[in-house]
């Protein structure tokens, strides 16, 4: 059976050390957010994670959800207790409003809570993350009715939310939805269609649950233009804020999925059920962006998520696990006929790519959640634009670059295992089925390479990427000044310099032919990531060194964190080259075959 320990001490080294969230205090939020608070936080929500999720994982993975005559949901055996525990223990209140409930922290401490929570079981907290998602939405663009109806409850975690884009024949496609929506006298709308995919559409574990769908009112134009945004409740909600009957929405099936089967993905038909429209008609895709933003940023931390855990296992594995002999003499074990895996530099070089992954990549996704707090909450609104143009550049980056690394993390942790990572008891493989997912939802990862490429690179004139530029150029230079940090600051720059490069490419070469952008768009998202997760070592490699010249108490944590930056630069940094060369190669190979030759 695999276990989970959340990496409370890793954490708080971004938090404290890396990030400087003290440095915030004097934002809404972030003043009750002491050292001490944050730490009670980790610790409780690790112990949650590993003591009461991480067991229920592959109950859920082994029964997953059953659907009934009457189109209702039960979740696994030990799910609904665990989510009664989840709700009064306050969790699903962290960041939420005040005025809702909510306990008002920041983003970035749920951030970090929500990665201990994927580790131990993807399934059980999406029920959970999508809700946080459509909180989002309905505060932005709901109504004051709307949000006093829904998002107390919403917040409590007493309700759940949803989101419903994909229908049987289109997908990234939109505008091709049929689902419609026939305004009423009353002001509601008749809400008729079928919506497939849609993770937590049915389930026992909350009294009701939002649905937001996607659809085209009445003459409404048949395109992406077309759609608006509907809250359309399982249950029709009273005026006094009490339950009503069941609205036309029911469960037709579940989804048998490779997967995360512990978490209700539905196919969701709607028999002229009852909603209500979410901000302006046919702008439904910019208030349903807030809840789809969200979403990325939250799977690409379910891509760290599986790649820790997965990790965790294998190191366990490795050094108990006897196969061979160590290659150097001096370092076989003497009494022994073979000795522990973890002696040879191929078991090790997968465990130095995830180690390296996971640590770099935890820095990044609080970094990006921090933005979303600094974006909501800072007392200027050159610092609000500057976070929010930040954010915008590096949610395709967390949610693509991050979900295909944790998916390879997953595997090479399986691979350690050899034959026993293929045998469902060890464990190995569920981590690589439920990891898979992540690079195809809420956009595939080619879908988020390409607005990376099509939309936030222009975006404003550039602003946000040559802002990006300038925070690497600078913090690259300094850190070439110091000797413990110089190697790796050095390759940061080269990577840097392949990054700018491969833009100007882009600028010269994507608008005379779309296809040499469609052709660059995913080596150029691996190529930002390389250069994110670098600059995330630059950081922790600059901290650790502060730390070590103090003559810190934990000594082998920051030789361990200088040891895994080096390996960074050294292993991974030069691939940003190669994506270069993939880059300026431009679409003509790629384009060259007739559709019929393959």
């Amino acid at each position: 059976m695999p276990s989970y320990t959340a990496p409370v001490a890793d954490t708080r080294y971004v938090l404290e050390e890396v990030l400087g969230i003290e440095r915030y205090s004097n934002l809404p939020g972030f003043e009750n957010a002491t050292p001490d608070l944050i730490e009670a936080i980790l610790t409780e929500g690790g112990r949650f994670a590993s003591e009461v999720l991480a067991p229920l994982n592959r109950v859920g993975d082994e029964e997953g959800c059953t659907r009934h005559p009457d189109g209702s949901v039960t979740t696994p055996k030990g799910f609904k207790e665990a989510y009664d525990q989840f709700v009064a223990g306050g969790w699903t209140t962290l960041s939420g409003p005040e005025e809702y409930g909510g306990q008002g922290l920041p983003m970035v401490v749920a951030t970090a809570v929500s990665e201990y929570l994927l580790s131990a079981n993807q399934a059980f907290e999406m029920y959970n993350g999508l809700t946080q998602g459509a909180i989002a939405s309905i505060l932005v663009k709901g109504s004051d009715e709307q949000k006093r109806t829904y998002v107390p409850n919403m917040v409590s975690g007493k309700w759940t939310g949803t989101m419903n884009l994909t229908e049987p024949h289109c997908g990234t496609d939109l505008g091709l939805l049929k689902t419609k929506a026939e305004p009423q006298a009353d002001g509601s709308y008749k809400i008729t269609g079928t919506k497939i995919f849609i993770s937590s559409g049915e389930h026992d574990l909350a009294e009701n649950i939002i649905h937001l769908v996607l659809a085209k009112a009445t003459g409404a134009p048949d395109n992406v233009k077309g759609i608006s945004l509907f809250i359309v409740p399982k249950y029709l909600v009273n005026e006094d804020g009490s339950l009503g009957p069941r609205n036309g929405v029911v469960c037709g099936s579940i989804e048998e999925k490779m997967g995360i089967h512990g978490n209700s993905t539905c196919l969701l038909n709607y028999d002229e059920a009852k909603g209500w429209l979410v901000g302006e008609p046919e702008k439904g895709l910019a208030a349903m962006f807030i809840m789809m933003n969200a979403a990325r940023l939250g799977v690409g931390v379910q891509g760290l998520a599986q790649g820790e855990v997965a990790y965790q296992n294998a190191v366990i594995y490795a050094k108990d696990r006897r196969q061979g002999r160590a290659l150097r003499p001096e370092e076989r074990e003497a009494d022994a006929k073979a000795d522990t895996i973890i002696h040879h530099p191929d078991v090790r070089r997968m465990l130095m790519e995830a180690k390296s992954f996971n640590e770099s990549a935890r820095a990044l996704v609080l970094w990006g959640a921090l933005q979303v707090d600094i974006g909501r909450k800072a007392q200027t609104e050159e610092e609000r634009e500057a976070a929010n143009d930040l954010l915008g550049l590096l949610t395709p980056v967390i949610k693509g670059y991050l979900t295909d690394k944790g998916f390879e993390a997953a595997v090479n942790a399986q691979q350690i295992y050899g034959g026993h990572g293929y045998i469902r008891e060890w464990g190995m493989e569920q981590f690589v089925r439920d990891a898979r997912i992540a690079q195809i939802y809420e956009g595939t990862n080619g879908i988020q390479a390409l607005d990376l490429v099509g939309r936030k690179l222009g975006a404003n004139g550039g602003r946000a990427v040559q802002a990006f530029f300038k925070i690497v150029g600078e913090e690259a230079a300094a850190g070439k000044g110091d000797e413990q940090t110089a190697a790796l600051a050095a390759a940061l720059e080269r990577a840097n310099n392949d990054l700018q490069t491969a833009t100007l490419w882009l600028m010269q070469n994507g608008l005379a032919n779309p296809n040499n952008a469609g052709a660059a768009a995913y080596p150029y998202m691996n190529l930002m990531g390389v250069v994110c997760l670098g600059l995330m070592w630059l950081r922790m490699a600059k901290a650790s060194a502060a730390a070590l010249g103090n003559g810190t108490d934990n000594a082998d944590f920051h030789r361990n964190k200088l040891a895994t930056a080096r390996f960074f630069a050294d292993r991974i940094m030069p691939e940003s080259n190669a994506h270069r060369r993939k880059i300026e190669a431009g679409a003509e190979s790629i384009m060259a075959l007739p559709a019929e030759a393959f």
